[in-house]
């Protein structure tokens, strides 16, 4: 999307409403602050397809010490194995985390610095500079919609800091809030006005289910939203959702949130084994991928969203240093 240089004139515009712009002949979405041109692109046309892209972690168990600052991606339309995208710039990361991604652009943060980079979807090659986060803790998680990226938590439930960037643009984070609890690698989500972030839970407790939201075009603390089926796993890193669901996985299963409404999640299914949570996840508009996990797993699943069920093989990661890495696509919830 591109801004377009007008205030709007009269009344209060509800954030998401769309209009035609007669003087440009462009269609036009309001983000609660501004209106911006809805660009005539798709993953169709851009990628051949939602391109979904895993990052970072690192190998624990037999295989530990190791850190990766691999970058795969997979076509999430189609299934198979992952093919090398590229490199994070900044090196090794066991805690990369996603900032944000639009149709374009994803942005990724060092998990225990501040600093961020960016990959362009449509090319392939290594990461480069962006800004820096005001968030430098490790284990935080990420969402966007197509103009903003905003991500929270951390390494432990004392860590309530949200931060936003602006994905279009290249520069440092800003202070968005803060969550009403705090997040322990917490699972995301989106619409494209609202944003998720799933186990949260209140110190000392190490983790949680309490869910909570934001409305992404504005700045302010979270709210609560409901809970997750259960108590939640550690890490809850491996999430997806298109524009009206969010899947989270909290060990092997699957828990549905409906992004829209607020009410606690429902059970869809599971994954074949409990690893996952600690992976990535990517979407497209009809299709949650689980990635990673707990090593020596590399493993990818996938999963529907019209339809609940257990998850089914998609094919195979080109590294297995992937506890705690990320993912993220160019066809997720809040570009929809």
């Amino acid at each position: 999307m591109s801004q377009v240089n007008e205030k709007p004139s009269f009344g209060t515009i509800p954030a998401g409403s769309i209009r035609f712009n007669t003087d440009s002949a462009k269609m036009e979405i309001y983000n609660g602050e501004q209106w911006w041109e809805i660009d005539s692109t798709s993953p169709e046309l851009q990628t051949g397809g939602t391109r979904g892209l895993f990052a970072g972690g690192y190998a624990s168990g037999a295989s530990s010490p190791k850190t990766t600052n691999t970058i795969a991606f997979v076509n999430i339309d189609s299934t198979g194995n992952a093919s090398d995208f590229g490199d994070l710039s900044s090196g090794a990361d066991q805690d990369i985390v996603p900032c944000g991604a639009s149709r374009t652009r994803g942005v990724f943060r060092d998990g225990d610095s501040g600093s961020m980079t960016f990959i362009t979807f449509a090319s392939t090659g290594n990461s480069a500079t962006f800004g820096t986060s005001g968030l430098t803790t490790n284990r935080a998680n990420g969402l966007s919609n197509e103009t903003r990226g905003v991500h929270a938590g951390g390494g432990d439930s004392t860590k309530n800091q949200i931060d936003y960037i602006t994905i279009h643009s290249t520069g440092n984070s800003v202070d968005f809030g803060n969550l009403a609890t705090g997040a322990f690698s917490p699972g995301t989500g989106a619409s494209h006005t609202r944003g998720i972030f799933a186990g949260c839970a209140t110190h000392p407790v190490a983790n949680g289910n309490a869910i909570e939201y934001i409305t992404i075009s504005s700045t302010g603390n979270a709210s609560d939203f409901g809970d997750l089926t259960s108590g939640s796993n550690t890490y809850l890193t491996s999430s997806s959702s298109n524009a009206v669901k969010m899947l989270q996985l909290n060990n092997r299963a699957i828990d549905s949130i409906i992004i829209s409404t607020l009410g606690n999640a429902t059970d869809f299914g599971d994954t074949s084994n409990n690893v996952h949570s600690q992976g990535g996840g990517a979407s497209s508009p009809t299709r949650a991928l689980f990635a990673g996990g707990n090593d020596p797993n590399n493993n990818i699943e996938y999963v529907q969203f019209a339809s609940e069920g257990d998850a089914i093989d998609f094919g195979d990661l080109t590294y297995v240093e992937n506890r705690h890495g990320c993912g993220m696509s160019n066809g997720h919830g809040g570009l929809g």
